[in-house]
């Protein structure tokens, strides 16, 4: 399905041990993954694609929401003129571009675009 502008597309998770992670996720429910590295693996037939993020740090809030946009720099300025504020400004990554942003009561989401 192509991806459609402003609509969630993607959840990422964290996670301390990508091995386990997907250890878990396969033989529970049948998920497959592809890694991105040493530090990130992406799932499949969850019904939505996500991934896996490593980290060492203390998990608190596990979830990034990501949604959609084929303009990038348009919606960094929309969120910010909307009231949002920027968390991680626009960064690259294999598979294309994102930022992070907070809405008014601090939830963390993400925009990515492939172009």
């Amino acid at each position: 399905m192509p991806a459609v502008n402003s609509h969630i597309n993607y959840i990422e998770f964290k996670a301390r041990d990508l091995i386990k992670i997907k250890a878990f996720y396969t033989k529970a429910f049948d998920w497959s993954f592809t890694d991105y590295g040493p530090d990130y693996t992406a799932f499949a037939n969850s019904g939505i694609e996500g991934g896996f993020m490593r980290t060492d740090e203390i998990i608190t809030h596990g979830a990034l929401v990501v949604l959609y946009h084929d303009d990038l720099e348009g919606m960094l300025e929309k969120v910010k003129e909307s009231g949002g504020t920027i968390a991680k400004e626009i960064f690259s990554f294999p598979g294309g571009r994102r930022f992070h942003f907070h809405d008014p009561s601090g939830n963390e989401l993400a925009i990515w675009s492939d172009h």
